[in-house]
């Protein structure tokens, strides 16, 4: 009997509500893990996660029975719960609505676990603002600015 065979990598990235600086190095690696976790249930691949203070970028091999807008629903919830029951901070931990969705080929894994893993060096020199608008160019995605996230100027 045949069976369904997919290569599909996508990385995505969000940001925190208000493009606050809430998540902090002591708690990263933990928020890290806890994704990973969500990840692994919904049975999908992490190959890469890196959270920012202000954002985050995952990389995964993305199932064909698995929609992106549902899986990226799930880790925001997820981590939003998990975060607020740690306490990590003062009121209430939420992720801005909205999220990109970046494809990419097997030739390009590792160029982008390297930048995933890099983003605190990366942002010494770029705003976030500045790596999303040029993700949406590279990747010639049309969009309105009023739709994109609320920027930190």
């Amino acid at each position: 009997m045949p069976n369904t065979y997919t290569q599909i990598y996508i990385q995505i990235v969000f940001a925190v509500k208000g493009r606050e600086n809430l998540v902090s190095k002591k708690n990263r690696e933990e928020l890290h893990k806890y994704i990973a976790g969500i990840i692994q249930n919904r049975e999908q691949k992490l190959l890469s996660v890196f959270c920012m203070p202000d954002h985050i970028h995952v990389l995964i091999g993305l199932k064909p029975s698995c929609s992106i807008s549902d899986l990226v629903r799930d880790i925001k919830a997820g981590s939003s719960n998990f975060i607020n029951q740690q306490k990590w901070i003062k009121g209430k931990f939420s992720w801005q609505e909205g999220f990109g969705a970046f494809s990419y080929s097997k030739s390009q894994i590792d160029a982008v676990i390297n930048y995933i893993l890099s983003q605190e060096e990366h942002h010494h020199k770029t705003s976030f603002k500045e790596e999303y608008i040029d993700f949406l160019n590279k990747f010639e995605i049309e969009y309105d600015d009023k739709y994109l996230f609320q920027w930190v100027e």
